[in-house]
């Protein structure tokens, strides 16, 4: 477990990072920071953009924001679940590796609620 998060947004999967991300869209801007916890008590990180929900463009946006915020190249971060949902898990192919650096810019967005 993550001393700053008591239930880390993220979890390691082999060589991968999978991320819990509440997303918002048709946003007033591109964002990430904060969290939301649902019933069970699970966090997500809160995400918004700008993209509308169709055709999966709110997706897309949101894949574009993580790739570009954490540095990471567009096709290694894949939506594992959530297509039409505002709750989603995204895979960060190789993430693992570099799982001090991602996971402390996780931890940082976390804490801005």
């Amino acid at each position: 477990m993550n001393p700053v998060c008591p239930h880390p947004v993220w979890t390691v999967a082999g060589d991968d990072l999978l991320i819990a991300v509440r997303l918002t869209p048709g946003a007033a801007r591109d964002d990430i920071g904060g969290y939301w916890v649902d019933e069970r008590g699970a966090r997500w990180l809160s995400a918004r953009v700008r993209a509308v929900p169709e055709k999966g463009k709110a997706n897309g946006a949101l894949i574009a924001l993580l790739s570009k915020r954490l540095d990471w190249p567009k096709g290694a971060i894949l939506l594992e679940s959530g297509d039409t949902n505002r709750l989603k898990r995204l895979r960060i192919i190789g993430g693992g590796a570099a799982l001090a650096r991602l996971t402390a810019l996780l931890d940082t967005w976390v804490e801005l609620t």
